[in-house]
């Protein structure tokens, strides 16, 4: 099967199977792809394996599976990607589905996967760099008003995870790409911390 087949098919699996919203659906899961294929081309990833596990990174994340499962979406993220994969004739090799489930578990904040491969280096980076910057902040505001949340919720949220993001990235480019984007993080805290009274 040619590469572009591959990956149409597995865009139409994901679309199927994401959230339908902003915070962490499909449009969510364009940006990480997109910014993958940039870090991935610069630093000679297999580009295969890489657009089939961002595209599949987040495959688990309704809260229906997270409640039924009781899991961290990246496991159940990649439960299903390995049950996709198996169920497809896409000519993978075993050590290839093996580090596209690799990257899928490892690319979470929380999830405590340490990325081994080059491929899920990337995608952990895609990931959190996405949360940062305008659309990290846009993200940060509208995941915790989805979840009922106010401003307090919206300071903890940028202390708790978003503002430690740009110290987990794995890779150097990722690193200076960041800059900018956790600049913006911290210019918005640190107004927001002003005016909240």
């Amino acid at each position: 099967m040619l590469e572009k087949d591959i990956v149409s098919i597995v865009r139409d699996y994901a679309l199927k199977k994401s959230e339908k919203d902003d915070i962490h659906g499909f449009p969510h899961v364009e940006r990480v792809f997109n910014l993958c294929l940039q870090l991935g081309k610069e630093l000679g990833a297999n580009l295969l394996l890489l657009k089939i596990a961002a595209l599949l990174h987040d495959i688990g994340r309704s809260n229906e599976n997270q409640a039924i499962f009781n899991k961290n979406h990246a496991e159940i993220s990649a439960d299903m990607a390995l049950d996709f994969l198996k169920s497809e004739d896409f000519n993978i090799t075993q050590n290839d589905i093996e580090n596209i489930i690799h990257c899928i578990r490892a690319h979470s904040f929380s999830n405590n996967v340490v990325s081994r491969t080059l491929e899920a280096k990337i995608l952990s980076d895609a990931d959190k760099m996405v949360a940062l910057g305008a659309v990290g902040l846009y993200r940060t505001i509208g995941f915790t008003v989805k979840n009922q949340g106010g401003l307090e919720q919206v300071i903890e949220h940028l202390e708790d995870k978003i503002m430690k993001l740009k110290d987990q990235l794995y890779l150097d480019v990722s690193k200076q790409m960041a800059v900018e984007r956790h600049q913006m993080i911290l210019d918005f805290y640190n107004k927001i911390i002003k005016e909240r009274y």
